[in-house]
């Protein structure tokens, strides 16, 4: 078996057993970063043609950041298996004094990643924007591809945040706001491109 295809079937079957992690998070990652990857190939696919000469610095630029992102939405995989680990506080019982603030606290650090992939995915979606409409034409529907992955991976992660908040009370609020605001920034961003490609494709 190719040793891609073994690691996409042997994380698979991980995601689907009763194992902890990886969890809605690290899935959330993994396919943000298989939507990066696609813009990575339409600016792959687009740099060196004549055609798009006038672009063509910019698009290196755009490739090179593609490739970025990509490896650090791989790196969120285990990043958020780490960061899932701490709410073992949930097993304290109910009556230890203790629990409240551990609780917060470990669910805090569990909204970090999510949050990073949720930063990651809109930068990302923001070289879509750029693909869509300096890339090869040959390529629009993989970059439309991309953008759509982007924004499911997206709001997943912005879910591993609100269940985690949900533990903290009022001291979640902030982490909300944040989380809402790069939501909105991303379907925005999704949403249009989207509608663009579509729009070039019928």
């Amino acid at each position: 078996m190719d040793d891609t295809l073994r690691s996409c079937r042997e994380f698979t079957e991980v995601l689907a057993s009763d194992a902890p992690a990886p969890g809605g998070g690290g899935a959330a990652a993994l396919t943000a970063a298989i939507g990066t990857a696609l813009g990575g190939m339409v600016a792959a696919l687009t740099v060196g043609k004549p055609r798009y000469a006038a672009v063509e610095t910019e698009l290196r630029s755009v490739m090179a950041d593609c490739d970025t992102l990509r490896q650090q939405l791989l790196a969120q995989v285990q990043a958020d298996a780490e960061g899932f680990l701490p709410l073992a506080v949930y097993a304290l019982p109910k009556n230890d004094p203790t629990r409240p603030e551990k609780l917060a606290a470990a669910s805090a650090d569990a909204c970090k990643t999510p949050l990073h992939i949720m930063e990651l995915c809109c930068r990302a979606l923001d070289a879509m924007a750029v693909l869509v409409e300096k890339g090869s034409r040959l390529a629009v529907s993989d970059a439309g591809c991309g953008a759509a992955i982007l924004g499911g991976a997206l709001r997943a992660a912005s879910l591993n945040v609100l269940v985690n908040t949900k533990a903290m009370g009022a001291a979640g609020a902030p982490l909300n706001e944040r989380c809402l605001a790069l939501l909105h920034r991303g379907e925005t961003a999704a949403d249009a491109v989207f509608a663009q490609v579509k729009h070039d494709l019928l």
